[in-house]
């Protein structure tokens, strides 16, 4: 159920702009991304261009120039490439590759191109780009198969991919839930057909107190609290504490923060109102809750500066994001924090 993300996209250039001090490089701007490039590449506004996001992992055969000279390749599910990490050069945060268009031609498809090429064309699968993940917090021994069908995984677009709805969303006026987003690791626990189940990010796992996910199931008291609510539903959260992300707050145990909730049996996510009532009949953690309000923003560097900022389970740390949500609908995205990024994903 979960649509795989669009890592390389064709876009246009929207915006060029200089960089003090620097005579080399320039800032171009890819609807709400930023991207440091040479001069020498001669791009122009308006120039449709293959972007690749940050979190790409790009094979060498791409993007050679990406492993530093006398340096071998970093190798990640079979492919020697690099990921692609947010930078910062000469004061400006640069998130992402840009690649000539001619660079597909390199990759002929029975796809590509019997046509033209066109603005948002998804060239993920052409390129062979995946996306990077942190390693596993469990042994592949404890899988008990792949992440269930009836459930989607949550995965927010970014706001930078949405310049054309934001406008949209901010005329409507309506009330948007905003959370922090957590840094831990997803987990979703389930009942259905009588029987509770537990999942990491991409895989149920076997039942075993002594793996982390299924312990903290446990003790959280998740799986109890949907053997006695008898609803055929999804809590999806954060799984963090210590041996997770670095425990980045300083827990002394695990913690499980719930984001959302799937009614499988309808198959549709419960709305927020009806999901803090959930939550707290269930006596469990909801992810701290920053605001509900109208998108009083004015645009999306704005959204990326709400971004930053302390985390409310731990305010010695930056916390990595904010999620929006509208409170009467499906619609949602995140912001992640650019300050947080250049900080921990070097």
């Amino acid at each position: 159920m979960e649509s795989e993300r669009k890592l390389a996209t064709i876009r246009r250039i929207t915006e060029i702009n200089p960089i003090e001090g620097a005579d080399l490089i320039e800032a171009i701007s890819i609807g709400g991304w930023t991207v440091v490039a040479q001069k020498a590449m001669g791009y122009k506004v308006n120039d449709l261009v293959v972007y690749l996001e940050i979190d790409s992992f790009v094979a060498t055969e791409v993007a050679p120039f990406l492993t530093q000279e006398g340096k071998e390749p970093k190798e990640y599910l079979g492919i020697k490439g690099e990921r692609l990490r947010t930078k910062k050069l000469k004061g400006v945060v640069s998130q992402g590759l840009l690649l000539p268009l001619e660079t597909l031609t390199k990759f002929p498809s029975e796809q590509w191109f019997d046509v033209e090429p066109f603005e948002g064309s998804d060239v993920t699968s052409l390129l062979s780009i995946v996306k990077w993940e942190p390693p596993a917090e469990f042994r592949s021994a404890d899988a008990k198969g792949t992440f269930p069908g009836f459930i989607p995984k949550t995965d927010q677009e970014r706001i930078q991919n949405l310049s054309r709805e934001f406008d949209k969303y901010k005329e409507a006026a309506e009330l948007w839930e905003i959370t922090e987003k957590l840094d831990g690791s997803s987990m979703t626990v389930f009942f259905k057909d009588g029987n509770v189940g537990v999942c990491s990010r991409n895989l149920e796992l076997k039942e075993d107190i002594d793996n982390t996910f299924w312990g903290c199931a446990v003790d959280s008291g998740a799986v109890d609290e949907l053997k006695k609510f008898q609803q055929e539903l999804a809590l999806q959260g954060e799984l963090i504490g210590p041996g997770i992300q670095g425990n980045k707050y300083n827990l002394q145990k695990h913690e499980y923060h719930i984001y959302d909730i799937f009614d499988i049996a309808k198959q549709e996510y419960l709305l927020p109102e009806e999901r803090y009532k959930v939550v707290q009949a269930m006596q469990l953690m909801h992810c701290p809750v920053l605001e509900v309000q109208d998108l009083q923003f004015q645009g999306i560097p704005d959204i990326l500066a709400y971004a930053e900022g302390k985390s409310r389970l731990n305010t010695k740390t930056e916390r990595e994001g904010v999620v929006f949500k509208n409170m009467q609908s499906s619609t949602s995205f995140k912001a992640i924090s650019n300050k947080w990024l250049i900080k921990f994903e070097e």
